[in-house]
């Protein structure tokens, strides 16, 4: 009995010590801004044309994630490039945070203008956001909108067999929920 009742104190008196400690140390962690780590990714892109940022989050924990692509082939260098120059301009004694950087998945939606107009030609899936899936080639993309050609078999009237028409589809951007890449093997 006598030993519970030690053990509940020291329980107590070890987390009041932790609760005073965690508060008088609560300034000293300092998140990070996400517009610093956009300028800072901003300007290595600005030495590197082709590469573009797709996505940017900085968690409250100092988390940090970087999506990059390009309009040929993100490489495992250029990832590794970029980590070192985004280490090199933030001070871990004043920040401390995770990094990680990547490429844009090829079977990820499309999150900037820059990889609509990378995919023109390909075949890609957009839903709209009131739940229609079309699938069609990307045949053009503007500041506003897409455009899909659209590969659908008509049966005209009188015919005994279905023909294949192409029918071109415009959508505004604010309608659409995704637009990914098809990928087939």
């Amino acid at each position: 009995m006598h030993f519970v009742g030690s053990f509940k104190y020291l329980s107590y008196f070890c987390s009041e010590i932790w609760r005073r400690e965690a508060s008088s140390l609560s300034f000293l962690f300092i998140m990070i801004d996400r517009e610093t780590v956009k300028n800072i990714v901003e300007d290595f892109l600005r030495h590197h044309s082709d590469l573009f940022l797709t996505d940017l989050k900085v968690e409250p924990d100092n988390r940090l994630t970087v999506e990059i692509d390009s309009d040929k082939a993100v490489s495992i260098d250029e990832c590794a490039d970029l980590t070192r120059f985004i280490e090199s301009h933030l001070d871990r004694e004043v920040e401390d945070y995770e990094l990680e950087v990547g490429s844009a998945g090829i079977s990820q939606a499309f999150k900037q203008l820059r990889q609509y107009r990378k995919n023109q030609g390909r075949e890609v899936e957009t839903l709209t956001k009131n739940g229609k899936k079309l699938t069609g080639i990307l045949k053009d993309a503007d500041d506003t909108q897409l455009t899909l050609t659209l590969t659908k078999q008509i049966k005209p009237e009188g015919a005994k067999r279905k023909i294949t028409v192409e029918e071109d589809v415009t959508l505004p951007y604010e309608e659409i929920k995704y637009t990914k890449n098809i990928i087939k093997v």
